[in-house]
């Protein structure tokens, strides 16, 4: 039985306490850590967590309790200090996306973990999903050939208030816009599936926040070997539409499911009913690709769970982490250089440290309004369908 806590109980702390609580003869959940110790006593009081103790001090359960795991839900900014305390205590660690707003921070992290010998996994439960596991097992099977274009769609809408939140809406604390706290796991399932981009180029404003430093909208180019991919990342879209279309050499497939394959004429023009052969068969591997027991964040602890029972690396580990938050950084270092970003980002580069995005982001508005929380249940899916 591993003993858990949860550093941070704001509104994403739920999503981890109910995957706890779907393991309850592999977990039990014995400390709550806030700096505002009620929305703790709240946490605990919803899910009657009877035996977990409440603490406003992170290092403070650390210390009291004898933790095997420990759950970081915090705003991004303090992800990189809170991970290496725990690791340093000895204790695994699951931290929310983003790992933390810097390359540097993420490799130090990294550094704190290699030291303690205990395991690090950042969120990223979109790969969890049935929808997403079929189509990488589709990817993966090599009969859609070789990949010519990507579109990703990271498209969300945030009301203007969105942004009051205390920590929502400047460089300093959250870390950056959508880029790096919505897309940020559409560009987890890209690097999982399409592997890392050697070059980003591109652009970002904010079209419909003018209470907030951050971006609510880029659009960002990624350049692979042959191929190219697009990426959309926004809070502006109405209609919030998620999809993610891949263009091989012999067919397309998407996300929402869809398999298209044309087949060519003598004179190189497509043939009217396209590769109907082909198309079945994807359609079969997708059909065959059988359900996950578990989806979301219950998917990826009970992942972590069961890494550390049987003392292996999680299917999704610090350096995966890393990855995301140095495509990120390229986008957001391309579009205020307004110039094309390589790839990987090494640390002599002054876009690898701390602080470099803080100093020379665009504040596209000032931040206006300020507020301690907000009423309200966060919605982590689109509510358009």
């Amino acid at each position: 039985m591993l003993n858990v806590g949860i550093i941070g109980t704001g509104n994403i702390s739920g999503a981890h306490i109910a995957a706890y609580l779907t393991f309850p003869d592999e977990v039990r959940i014995v400390g709550l850590a806030d700096i505002v110790p009620a929305k703790a006593e709240a946490k605990r009081s919803e899910h009657d967590l009877t035996a977990a103790r409440v603490y406003d001090d992170a290092g403070a359960m650390l210390a009291a309790e004898d933790l095997d795991l420990v759950s970081i839900a915090t705003p991004p900014g303090t992800h990189c200090e809170l991970t290496i305390q725990a690791l340093e205590a000895g204790v695994h660690v699951i931290v929310e996306k983003p790992m933390a707003p810097s390359v540097e921070e993420c490799d130090r992290m990294l550094e704190a973990q290699s030291r303690s010998g205990a395991l690090l996994s950042v969120i990223a439960q979109n790969r969890f999903r049935d929808d997403m596991a079929q189509l990488k097992a589709v990817l993966d099977s090599g009969k859609v050939g070789r990949i010519a274009h990507a579109r990703i769609a990271s498209e969300w809408w945030r009301g203007h208030s969105y942004y009051d939140l205390w920590w929502r809406g400047t460089w300093a604390s959250e870390g950056g816009g959508c880029t790096l706290n919505h897309a940020i796991h559409h560009i987890d399932i890209s690097l999982w599936l399409l592997g890392r981009p050697r070059a980003v180029a591109a652009m970002m404003t904010n079209a419909g926040h003018d209470n907030a430093e951050v971006e609510d909208l880029s659009v960002a180019i990624l350049q692979y070997e042959r191929g190219l991919a697009e990426l959309t990342s926004s809070v502006v879209h109405h209609g919030e539409q998620q999809e993610i279309v891949i263009q091989g050499e012999h067919a397309r497939i998407s996300q929402p499911w869809r398999a298209v394959a044309e087949i060519a004429r003598p004179n190189g023009f497509p043939e009217s009913g396209g590769n109907t052969q082909l198309v079945a068969e994807l359609d079969a591997l997708a059909e065959q690709q059988p359900r996950l027991e578990h989806t979301g964040h219950a998917g990826q602890l009970g992942d972590v769970i069961a890494a550390i029972r049987d003392g292996r690396t999680p299917l999704v580990d610090g350096e995966d982490g890393k990855r995301a938050i140095e495509l990120v950084t390229a986008i957001y270092a391309a579009t205020i250089e307004r110039r094309t970003i390589d790839l990987p980002i090494p640390p002599e580069d002054p876009w690898y440290r701390s602080g470099t995005l803080v100093e020379r982001a665009p504040r596209f508005f000032a931040k206006t309004t300020s507020v301690d929380s907000q009423d309200g249940e966060i919605i982590v899916g689109p509510t358009h369908r």
